[in-house]
């Protein structure tokens, strides 16, 4: 069976955005060693769900630097992220532009647990708050990346303020960057 992972940039007091989702606190100066590590966790994948608010600048993003900065750093990476099928998890949209991108409506829950119990390599999710926090109070994450900050924000959007019962982890490694970053990497007990 496929796991699910959730990658998550987060403050050191466990926000994953500001209060009206600003992300001008995240480290973007990485080191080449948490450079190599994502590129890990990406080729251990084959399949990106995206909540439909951070789909849109996702694709936008990583398809402007494939389309118009084949001289940028993020050049490889970016073929990484357009060329990686995506799913779009929506109540609001039917259709998305996105290249490999399509877009689900169905109930979460059940079109994830249908995507894990399929071949192939593991499942990524990348999603903004709520979609986190959506896949968290399923019980459908297994894997943990919380990649820590050094900051901290003082109030903003969470992913673990709405859980239903309690979450045990284990962990896995912990890791920190030249850069600052921790990378917390839990399981799922």
């Amino acid at each position: 069976m496929r796991k699910l992972i959730l990658q998550v940039q987060m403050s050191v007091d466990g926000f994953i955005a500001g209060p009206n989702g600003e992300q001008d606190w995240m480290t973007w100066t990485w080191d080449r060693p948490l450079e190599n590590f994502v590129n890990k966790i990406t080729d251990s994948i084959d399949t990106i769900l995206l909540g439909r608010k951070m789909s849109v600048d996702f694709l936008a993003y990583w398809e402007n630097v494939v389309n118009n900065q084949p001289g940028s750093i993020e050049f490889e990476f970016a073929k990484k992220m357009v060329n990686t099928s995506k799913i779009i998890f929506s109540k609001t949209i039917n259709t998305t532009n996105g290249k490999n991108t399509v877009v689900n409506n169905g109930d979460l829950a059940e079109e994830v647990n249908k995507l894990k119990s399929q071949s192939g390599k593991d499942i990524i999710a990348y999603g903004g708050a709520t979609f986190d926090a959506s896949l968290i109070n399923a019980g459908l994450v297994d894997d943990f990346y919380l990649f820590v900050n050094p900051v901290a924000i003082g109030k903003g959007m969470g992913i673990f303020n709405t859980l239903p019962h309690k979450l045990d982890f284990k962990l896995v490694n912990a890791t920190g960057y030249e850069c600052g970053i921790t990378v917390l990497h839990y399981r799922k007990k």
